[in-house]
């Protein structure tokens, strides 16, 4: 079993320098298990069954005891049929028969067979994957257990072979001289390009752009100087894959039919859904699964784009200090909401690319709008659900000294890349209300507007909302006036 375990299917364990590391050996034990699974075999019923479901096929042989099930099966590893509860009539039992007894599961059906959690086209996938579970578990319920202890998630050696590829692609610098060392480099990356399908094991003619996994990803913005090292945690969605997979985190085989394991919908990672719960919190978002600018996480959308804030705070707030401050009602008064949407949709097509300038947009009050709207589309807001209660309890300390004191522990609380924006956000609050002797907005009139913008409270609820409208206004007030202590 070792032995199994610790061999490769890409069959490759050269390394372009041993002395340093090793390319990860993709563990193929339980590969092996599937692939020796029972294989399903349908027992039909000789006669038509009335009042069969219309979603079961000649494997359905109506109202039979557990005993004629039991029978019928005639011990045949991986033999199936269906059947009509006799105690409960409209209820249906999948009769299994695995380990040299019959297994007995109560069957389900909404559009999609199951018996828990996954949930089939047809009986056939079902059964076989079934069967390829409990093979797999029975064999190798310890080894299962294990899985995690021994991790492959910290040590990617071919990533270094990719590093600075990936690396180029993702860094923002516009250093002339590291461009033209970047092309040089570029050169350099061809040659090693036999090397590198040798070492990830893929095949003559394979495009290898398309096997840059999240781990090698990860490994070059762990090295990037120009990343800005902000932690996420995975976006986890259960995912069924076509074809073979391995888990990114402990490199064994991800077995059954579907729902095999968990995809990051941010960063592409594939893991199984028991090392989901151990890999750390260092999702690096792939700018292509990212769909949109507006209504995106906000840790999310600054890693994707390897930046310190959101482009659009800092794309709208430029504009506006280039040509709006000294506007009359700056984000009190509304532009129009039409031409609001309209710069939505480039951020959310163009991306920094967007041209919100004079030109295309002259009443700056569109540009304050969209910005309000950036913030209020947050999935969540700047001041976070979690810190939300705190700064509500702070806000209605009667001491202005200790006040502010509970204001700044707080803010310690929020995370990084939220932290960031909100500074970047009051400092330039800060310079409007220096120009309220011509826009008439000081930081009360501010925290008006961006006191329920910025901050929401985790429940739903209309009346709390209305009962902290004066604290979430206090609170912006106070992060304006006191923007130079606090930040």
């Amino acid at each position: 079993m070792a032995a199994s375990s610790n061999s490769s299917l890409s069959g490759s364990s050269v390394s372009s320098d041993a002395e340093e590391y090793q390319p990860p050996i993709w563990k193929s034990y339980l590969y092996q298990l599937q692939q020796e699974a029972p294989r399903p075999k349908r027992i039909i019923c000789p006669r038509e069954v009335e009042n069969r479901p219309k979603y079961y096929g000649r494997e359905f042989h109506g109202i039979i005891s557990r005993e004629q099930a039991d029978a019928l099966l005639g011990g045949v590893e991986g033999a199936y049929i269906l059947r009509e509860s006799q105690r409960q009539p409209g209820c249906y039992t999948l009769a299994l028969r695995f380990g040299n007894q019959t297994l007995n599961y109560r069957l389900f059906y909404d559009g999609k067979h199951f018996v828990g959690e996954k949930r089939f086209e047809s009986i056939h996938d079902l059964v076989t994957d079934g069967l390829i579970t409990l093979y797999i578990e029975t064999k190798a319920s310890e080894y299962i257990s294990k899985m995690t202890t021994n991790p492959i998630y910290e040590h990617i050696g071919y990533a270094t072979l990719l590093r600075e590829k990936v690396s180029r692609r993702l860094s923002r610098s516009k250093n002339e001289s590291r461009k033209a060392s970047v092309t040089s480099e570029e050169h350099t990356t061809v040659e090693k390009r036999p090397l590198m399908r040798h070492l990830c094991g893929l095949p003559r003619g394979h495009h290898l752009g398309n096997q840059i996994s999240s781990l090698v990803r990860r490994a070059a913005l762990t090295h990037n100087d120009n990343h800005f090292n902000y932690e996420k945690t995975h976006n986890f969605k259960v995912h069924t894959f076509r074809g073979p997979h391995w888990c990114e985190y402990c490199a064994n085989f991800m077995w059954g039919l579907i729902a095999q394991g968990v995809r990051c919908s941010d960063c592409g990672l594939n893991v199984h859904k028991q090392c989901s719960k151990h890999v750390p919190n260092d999702c690096q978002p792939d700018l292509k699964r990212i769909k949109k600018v507006y209504c995106c996480d906000l840790t999310t959308l600054v890693k994707a784009h390897n930046s310190q804030r959101p482009m659009v705070v800092d794309i709208c707030i430029r504009e506006i200090e280039a040509r709006g401050l000294k506007s009359e009602g700056l984000y009190r008064v509304s532009g129009f909401t039409e031409h609001i949407e309209d710069v939505k949709m480039a951020f959310d097509r163009d991306g920094e690319k967007a041209d919100i300038s004079a030109n295309i947009y002259p009443d700056i009050n569109i540009i304050a709008g969209a910005l309000k709207l950036y913030f209020r589309d947050l999935p969540i807001p700047v001041i976070t659900y979690d810190t939300y209660s705190k700064f509500i309890e702070a806000a209605k300390i009667a001491n202005a000294d200790e006040r502010l004191e509970a204001v700044n522990e707080v803010l310690m609380l929020l995370p990084p890349a939220h932290y960031e924006t909100l500074r970047y956000l009051m400092i330039h609050l800060k310079k409007v209300t220096m120009n309220e002797k011509d826009n008439f907005m000081n930081a009360e009139n501010l925290g008006i507007v961006f006191g329920p913008t910025l901050m929401r409270p985790p429940e739903d609820s209309t009346l709390t909302t209305l009962h902290d409208m004066r604290y979430q206004k206090l609170i912006v007030q106070i992060l304006i006036e006191n923007e130079d202590v606090l930040f």
